[in-house]
């Protein structure tokens, strides 16, 4: 009788214990002085939102973020008429001002946060709430809660709802704010009024025509809006919301983006079909990461014919650590610059107690100075992400 008793208590414990803190501290010590060196230089930077720039081609005011599409350009044949789509070329020439200081706000306030997370030094919340507040509170300097000005095409649409992506850049400024308040980094009434621009943001993605075509997108499109909306649903605790991006997770975008051998073949069409498989898996695993609760774990979940996020990361994992096996067309722009350190090897690591994608992840590049890189990357702070793990 003691000896069943005794397997019976080990065999608890066995199944209690996981690799999960030993992988994240390997993560942690791997960026923790980087990280708040990277903290102090920012706390001197001043906050900069959409009302430090203006374009005379935006439809919108001064508090409105504006920004143009990427692969559309001048057309030769009639210089000062519509734009024309060249698919996977950047335009250099288009406003980008707002969502650069958009990703310019989001590594402040995730980096500081992260750094507060680390030291517990007050001045590092404070300094990330004073951007918070710069974009979300201060009704001089605050963005308006919509997009309905992204990604404008000159002579053609002043906003669509693609435009909306510009705003996965959000994601980890909402995943800091969380953390800021639920640890009490920041005040119960600076969080209250922080999160009251994100619901209105939620209510505006959700039922606008703009949110509305954009979370239909059959592509990785509608992947990041089901991210975008699912943070900003656990930010402010929407409980609809999050059963419905979970519900989507599973019935819409995992069934119908993936292919059964764990491949997107949507983001395989395009002209970049390596950045673009690499920003879907990705996406498909912030989702996870953002959803995921001990009765609902999407990180377990498989459909009827076996399709997973394990799945896609068997998959793309060999493309990952050779790049040069990668057995379809190159992407026409940007191919030596991937892979960096993609927040899919981090969270399907932990989440699947893989060394070998933890290991991959430490090796890669942190930063990159390619603005397409770092617009792909939305999600890049550790930290943040594995602070309610410490």
């Amino acid at each position: 009788m003691h000896l069943i008793v005794f397997l019976f208590v080990a065999s608890l414990i066995a199944a209690c214990s996981n690799e999960r803190p030993i992988i994240e501290q390997r993560v942690i010590n791997n960026i923790e002085k980087e990280t708040i060196h990277l903290a102090d230089s920012f706390l001197l930077a001043e906050p900069v939102t959409v009302t430090s720039f203006a374009s005379e081609r935006s439809a919108g005011g001064i508090h409105d973020f504006y920004s143009e599409g990427d692969y559309w350009w001048p057309d030769p044949e009639n210089p000062e008429g519509p734009y024309i789509r060249k698919d996977g070329q950047s335009n250099p020439g288009n406003f980008s001002e707002h969502r650069k200081a958009m990703i310019r706000m989001s590594e402040e306030v995730s980096t500081l946060t992260s750094a507060w997370m680390l030291t517990s030094e007050k001045k590092y919340a404070d300094k990330a709430l004073e951007h918070l507040k710069a974009w979300f509170v201060d009704t001089t300097t605050l963005m308006n809660p919509n997009m309905l000005y992204a990604q404008a095409i000159w002579g053609r649409y002043t906003g669509r709802g693609i435009g909306l992506i510009d705003a996965y850049h959000l994601v980890e400024v909402a995943q800091s704010a969380y953390v800021l308040i639920e640890k009490k980094g920041i005040s119960a009434d600076d969080g209250e009024k922080i999160k009251a621009w994100f619901a209105a943001f939620l209510d505006w993605m959700t039922t606008h025509p703009y949110g509305i075509a954009e979370m239909n997108a059959k592509n990785n499109h509608g992947t990041c809006w089901a991210v975008t909306a699912g943070m900003f649903a656990k930010l402010v605790d929407n409980k609809e919301q999050l059963l419905f991006c979970r519900d989507r997770f599973k019935n819409v975008l995992l069934p119908n983006q993936m292919a059964a051998d764990g491949s997107f073949p949507l983001e395989l069409e395009r002209t970049k079909p390596y950045g673009y498989s690499l920003f879907n898996m990705d996406a498909m695993a912030n989702l996870a990461e953002i959803l995921s609760v001990p009765n609902d774990d999407l990180w377990q979940f498989t459909t009827s014919d076996g399709r997973s996020l394990q799945k896609g990361m068997e998959f793309l994992f060999p493309y990952i650590s050779d790049k040069n096996s990668w057995p379809f067309a190159k992407d026409i722009y940007i191919w030596d610059e991937w892979p960096v350190r993609q927040s899919c090897l981090l969270f399907t690591g932990i989440a699947y107690q893989q060394e070998e994608y933890i290991d991959t992840f430490l090796k890669l590049p942190a930063y990159s100075t390619n603005d397409e890189v770092i617009r792909n990357l939305p999600v890049r702070h550790p930290v943040i992400w594995l602070a309610n793990q410490r």
